[in-house]
């Protein structure tokens, strides 16, 4: 283990933390705003990446593709808010649960359809393709960096929209007393719609950003979306602030302990059964932390007020 492999890890920890975060923060909005469990949410994700990848064939153009998948992305999410996920609000967990992952199937042998089942690609941006000196002896791919450094900027952003806007404290005040709201004469169905399409397109630009990286191929969403749930779970249902810690947490613990951990158990153990016990720990932390989380703490590490 080196300083600067546990340098690059740690960057790579926070990336995926990043990017956990952008399809987390639109499902701590759609759970803890509408209480509403949206397994398909991982599928606005891949379809952001489908989306790009069809757009940037057609223009030749990153920025162009980011754009218009973001609005398709959007237009697709509204679509499918206002024909199968409003007809669910007032159903219990248990149906909407059904339903969600009903659309997951539909969608990704849709995606199959029509982009075919083989891996797809999307190219980085053309000066943002190489590398950067972080100092000497560390150099660290550019796009990761931008990934990082976007993510960042929309914490930032929603952070801004959630604490000093109206729209936001509507949403605040309807993640956890929407009833009230309602009664106030707020029109809590347009809420709620504006808070899906806005979560749709942080999925969407989640799964954008991370296209170049990753091929883009058919049910890449579903395990991104389980460690989504478990992003909220830890930080607490309905928090931003939540959302964005345990996310970076996550992403910390799960890379770190990918690389790590054999090494760690060398120290204890011999080599071989280190090689063999190491990866199956590592696997597991992220779900240990929640356990441990959820015991001391069983409305996560900063829920949101009233949920407490």
């Amino acid at each position: 283990m080196s300083f600067t492999l546990l340098l690059i890890q740690t960057l790579n920890g926070l990336q995926f933390g990043v990017l956990l975060f952008l399809i987390a923060a639109g499902l701590t909005l759609v759970f803890g705003v509408m209480d509403f469990i949206n397994l398909a949410h991982g599928v606005q994700y891949m379809l952001g990446a489908y989306l790009a990848v069809m757009f940037y064939a057609w223009t030749g153009s990153f920025v162009l593709a980011l754009i218009l998948a973001l609005l398709a992305a959007l237009a697709f999410g509204l679509l499918l808010e206002f024909t199968v996920f409003r007809q669910l609000y007032d159903r219990d967990h248990l149906e909407q649960v059904i339903a969600t992952f009903g659309i997951i199937i539909f969608l990704n042998q849709g995606v199959k359809v029509v982009w075919g089942a083989a891996p797809l690609n999307l190219p980085i941006p053309d000066g943002l393709a190489g590398v950067v000196t972080l100092m000497p002896g560390l150099t660290y791919p550019v796009w990761r960096l931008v990934i990082i450094a976007s993510g960042l900027i929309v914490a930032l952003i929603l952070y801004f929209l959630v604490s000093q806007t109206r729209v936001g404290m509507l949403v605040r005040a309807g993640a956890t007393h929407a009833r009230i709201v309602s009664a106030l004469g707020v029109d809590i169905r347009r809420l709620f719609m504006i808070v899906f399409g806005f979560g749709t397109m942080l999925a969407a630009f989640a799964g954008v950003m991370i296209a170049p990286i990753l091929s883009v191929e058919p049910g890449m969403g579903d395990s991104v979306l389980i460690l989504a749930f478990v992003v909220i779970v830890i930080g607490g249902i309905g928090s931003m602030r939540g959302a964005f810690i345990a996310a970076l947490l996550i992403g910390l613990v799960d890379t770190l302990g990918r690389s790590f951990m054999i090494d760690i158990l060398r120290l204890v153990m011999p080599p071989s059964p280190a090689r063999t016990v190491g990866p199956a720990i590592a696997s597991m932390l992220i779900y240990v932390l929640m356990a441990l989380v959820l015991y001391f703490r069983p409305a996560g590490l900063f829920p949101a007020k009233g949920r407490s």
